[in-house]
């Protein structure tokens, strides 16, 4: 099978796995971060069938939808990759790659580091920032049922990975708690200079939705 037959069917297991999937873990979300991953690949010396399998892959089961458990999503890419019949270590490599690519807190330490983890990651890391990763934190913090904002609760810094995966926070702290950081834990010179203007624009945004909330023109 050739490479390009590989992602074709790879982008048909993914979006009609995710057909039923939240708005902002869904098939637009891997799309966007495919695009993403592919426009940072193209100034990297890197495997470009590796990112995309890894940035086509790496949410097939995000384990906020699988009561916690990060085991699931691994096992179905290995058993799509299996039935695809790609080779072994390829196939290690995208595991490996959707195993070490989530920020849980900040605190998820790596067991495993390469390039085109690091284009993947930046890809992801680039549609939780920004106009989209505003639109997407709301939109999951409705799916939750969660608040927007309360003064009363400050955010939380330095959380454990225990404690970001069970936090019930309003919406404006996730900014605080996750989105705002990410400018700084970019990998590549391409990731970090979207990342600084998507940070910028989040920034704006704050700003805007405090003075609207105290009343102010």
């Amino acid at each position: 099978m050739s490479n390009l037959d590989l992602i074709n069917k790879t982008i048909l297991f993914v979006r009609g796995k995710l057909a039923n999937a939240e708005g902002g873990h869904d098939w637009f979300h891997i799309q966007r971060v495919y695009k993403n991953a592919l426009l940072i690949a193209g100034e990297e010396n890197c495997d470009e069938t590796v990112v995309k399998l890894g940035a086509l892959l790496h949410d097939i089961a995000d384990s906020k939808f699988h009561d916690g458990d990060e085991t699931v999503g691994p096992k179905i890419a290995r058993e799509f990759l299996e039935s695809e019949g790609v080779s072994e270590d390829i196939i290690t490599y995208v595991i490996q790659i959707i195993d070490n690519i989530s920020f849980k807190g900040g605190n998820n330490e790596k067991h495993f580091s390469s390039l085109e983890l690091d284009i993947v990651q930046d890809a992801d890391r680039l549609d939780a920032i920004g106009a989209i990763g505003i639109a997407r934190a709301f939109n999951y913090g409705g799916f939750k049922n969660r608040s927007m904002y309360d003064p009363q609760i400050a955010p939380k810094l330095n959380m454990t990975k225990e404690e970001y995966k069970s936090s019930q926070a309003p919406t404006i702290n996730h900014f605080y708690e996750k989105l705002l950081l990410l400018k700084d834990k970019m990998n590549t010179q391409t990731g970090k200079q979207i990342a600084q203007k998507r940070h910028d624009y989040m920034q704006g945004f704050l700003s805007q939705f405090y003075a609207e909330w105290d009343g102010e023109q």
